[in-house]
């Protein structure tokens, strides 16, 4: 992946992990640079009602899916929490410490404040699967900190720079009660400033239970938000956030979810 603490439009290539399909519970994955990976799927993790901060929302009878957007806060971010809070949208922001969460800390306050879920990217983006224990340990732990002096209330959801993860960063999440969270959903919104495309590539993979991948840091990405959600209502989806795409069933520390 492009490294998303400096602004460009180049096409990115090390963003990619392996694309899949939608499945069921206990999934295993080939992600680029990682070993088979297990994953656990929303829907073998509900049991009951969840209390949304949106709204009531029961995932086992909605067709529910969520938004997720990696590596900001950024430049345009304000106008994306604009537009979730005009569609009454929730979404995951999974955010990085330098120059992302260093430089707005008023837009880290905002996602929380707004209802959005709060997750951990780490502080610098660096692959964590080519780091050692105490490496990957500062990643994570630096940017929970952060967040929770920011927004009060401390990570419990962590996506992997482009999806690399592997036994060592299972267990070392598992010690700072972090999941995992991977995606079923991506629009390589990296590799292009069309919106257009953004937003078709996003409505032909969606499905229930959807975890959607997007970089609110790339020019084309924002622009295809509101397209994304106005189809995606049409079809009967609502969206949530990653915990209440799960709940009342909660995230584990050190599992994987996708």
């Amino acid at each position: 992946m492009p490294s998303p603490t400096k602004k460009t439009k180049k096409t990115g290539t090390s963003f990619r992990a392996a694309a899949v399909t939608a499945a069921a519970t206990a999934l295993t994955l080939a992600l680029t640079g990682c070993a088979r990976l297990e994953t656990t799927a929303p829907s073998a993790v509900r049991a009951t009602d969840v209390q949304a901060r949106f709204g009531t929302v029961d995932c086992r009878k909605a067709k529910c899916i969520a938004l997720t957007f990696d590596a900001g806060p950024s430049e345009h971010s304000a106008r994306l929490l604009d537009l979730l809070k005009e569609e009454q949208v929730p979404a995951t922001f999974f955010l990085l410490g330098r120059r992302h969460i260093e430089r707005y800390p008023e837009l880290v306050r905002r996602m929380a404040d707004e209802g959005h879920e709060v997750a951990n990217h780490t502080w610098t983006h660096r692959r964590l699967t080519e780091l050692e224990p105490d490496g990957i340990r500062e990643e994570l732990e630096r940017t929970d900190e952060e967040i929770e002096r920011l927004t009060g209330r401390r990570p419990t959801l962590m996506r992997p720079p482009q999806g690399r993860t592997d036994d060592t960063v299972h267990g070392i999440s598992r010690e700072l009660g972090l999941s995992e969270v991977l995606w079923s959903v991506t629009a390589k919104d990296y590799t292009t400033t069309d919106s257009g495309l953004i937003t078709r590539r996003v409505l032909a993979k969606a499905s229930r239970d959807g975890i959607i991948l997007l970089h609110d840091l790339y020019d084309g990405t924002v622009p295809a938000v509101p397209g994304i959600i106005t189809e995606l209502k049409k079809r009967g989806y609502v969206f949530v956030t990653v915990p209440q795409l799960l709940a009342p069933g909660k995230a584990e520390p050190g599992k994987v979810y996708r």
